[in-house]
């Protein structure tokens, strides 16, 4: 499994995701879920995804390759030279169906599931900053002032903490709190949720990352913030009233 996260403040993108997959008790393994593509002060762009993993890995395949084939002078649409944040959505969708149909029936017919989910973020120099969640259909759903958050994977154990905090006006600072923690907590309650983590800030009329992280076991910021989360939720524990018996 995974858990992928996409924020959009008005300061900013604010994105990371786990790299743990699961097949089984006994073959848990590692791959990266966030994929970058940048042309500094022009675009940045970020997906990260959950779900059948051959499917997810085939898309990002694809849309790479067809930017390497845009560089050596063929004219085809990639997410590189697209218009809008809203066509590279598309162009990420169409790619999903494009998948799912060359192999859905055949994983459905081993038992296997076929189902995948993407998250795309970025800002390009021609319009706003935005985040889109992609379905397995191509369809897709935008963060919004309402829903400035989008999650994907295990998501139910770090909700909580981006729902007491988050709003678009948080700023990117508090944000990566928050979703340090929500992370945390999901990969305490979840096994098939694990580190590394991979975590990316996009700044608000910057179109570049200003972040481009690793986030290891033992990085300093992690622990420190899981730590001291731990030791506040267990000294507000110890206050609490106790309940009649009665």
């Amino acid at each position: 499994m995974t858990y992928c996260v996409a924020i959009k403040l008005d300061a900013g993108l604010v994105l990371m995701s786990d790299t743990r997959t699961n097949a089984g008790v006994d073959n848990i393994s590692r791959f990266r879920k966030m994929y970058t593509w940048e042309i500094p002060g022009q675009r940045a762009i970020a997906t990260m995804s959950s779900g059948n993993l051959s499917i997810t890995q085939g898309v990002i395949n694809r849309l790479s390759a067809a930017i390497k084939r845009a560089e050596a002078g063929e004219e085809i649409e990639t997410i590189l030279n697209a218009p809008t944040m809203f066509r590279i959505a598309q162009i990420v969708g169409e790619t999903m169906v494009a998948m799912q149909e060359r192999h859905r029936s055949t994983l459905i017919e081993q038992g296997a599931g076929a189902d995948a989910l993407i998250l795309v973020a970025g800002q390009l120099s021609t319009g706003d900053h935005r985040a889109f969640m992609v379905y397995s259909a191509g369809n897709f759903i935008e963060a919004t002032e309402d829903t400035p958050f989008l999650q994907i994977g295990e998501h139910k154990y770090g909700k909580p903490i981006l729902d007491r905090v988050i709003t678009p006006q948080t700023p990117v600072n508090v944000a990566l709190q928050a979703l340090f923690l929500s992370m945390d907590s999901t990969i305490r309650s979840n096994l098939s949720v694990g580190m590394p983590c991979d975590l990316a800030v996009i700044p608000t009329g910057a179109c570049r990352f200003s972040t481009l992280r690793r986030i290891n076991p033992e990085d300093e910021d992690w622990q420190a913030l899981s730590n001291t989360w731990a030791d506040a939720i267990r000294g507000a524990f110890e206050k609490l009233p106790e309940v009649r018996l009665e």
